[in-house]
């Protein structure tokens, strides 16, 4: 559970904005939204693969 301390003057926009960046951080939604459905582990993988590709890909542009 996040906590967030909030002090005599601050103002609860701001309070708000760091609760938020704080939840974004956890990943509760990344995990929430990767759970809703099952992916084989062959997907997952080939997944994780193909990023790989596509970031050795960018970085072999960038070195020309």
């Amino acid at each position: 559970m996040l906590k967030i301390p909030i002090k005599e003057s601050e103002n609860i926009d701001r309070a708000l904005k760091r609760f938020k960046r704080k939840f974004d951080k956890t990943g509760t939604m990344r995990q929430l939204r990767a759970r809703k459905q099952y992916t084989k582990p062959s997907v997952k993988r080939r997944a994780i693969v193909q990023k790989a590709e596509y970031i050795q890909s960018l970085r072999d542009a960038e070195d020309l």
